[in-house]
């Protein structure tokens, strides 16, 4: 997949633990971890936005795409 997720580079700039994050957003640890390492399919945009708002980011600082086709 070409998406790929920055979320432990965000959260290691703020320095705030992944148990604080997901506690505040409202997901599940399991799910956030689905999340960090890239295997989630999909993710709700008031998650993202909770993620942003917490984190005092955009979107942008946490999704990259990258052209695995490109040379």
């Amino acid at each position: 997949m070409a998406i790929f997720i920055n979320l432990d580079v965000m959260l290691a700039k703020k320095k705030v633990s992944s148990k604080d994050l997901a506690e505040v957003v409202g997901i599940t640890p399991q799910n956030l971890s689905v999340l960090k390492t890239g295997k989630a399919k999909a993710i709700r945009f008031s998650t993202l936005d909770a993620i942003c708002k917490f984190l005092d980011c955009q979107p942008g600082d946490i999704l990259e795409f990258r052209d695995e086709q490109a040379v």
